[in-house]
């Protein structure tokens, strides 16, 4: 059985990112390192090590080509992956034109490559 994907921006692999987990008053509640499972202009899936409840907003620093950018998302859900991790899903918030841009960069690089392998 397939479905149709309804998601409106394209999901590419990527690799490992750190992030703070904090509070709606900026409180930090965790600092961890976690797994990029899909990232798309509009948000992100990490492989995480514990659950994030939907209460909380993370602020991610991601290597897109040489540039550092911190972007800050709201999680969506996390729900159990594999081996007792998690799988969050973060939309992004408030993108500066800088970290869209270079997020935009990244994932046509990344999609240029993935079809090189093809």
């Amino acid at each position: 059985m397939t479905t149709e994907n309804q998601r409106r921006h394209e999901r590419v692999n990527s690799l490992n990112l750190s992030y703070i987990c904090v509070d709606e008053n900026g409180i930090m509640i965790k600092q961890s390192m976690g797994r990029t499972l899909n990232v798309s202009e509009s948000g992100i899936c990490l492989e995480t090590f514990f659950n994030i409840d939907t209460c909380y907003f993370l602020t991610m620093t991601i290597a897109l080509k040489n540039v550092l950018v911190d972007i800050r998302g709201a999680v969506i859900y996390s729900r159990p992956g594999q081996d007792g991790k998690f799988e969050t899903g973060v939309q992004f918030l408030d993108l500066d034109q800088r970290s869209q841009s270079a997020l935009h960069d990244f994932i046509m690089l990344f999609n240029k490559d993935a079809d090189q392998v093809d």
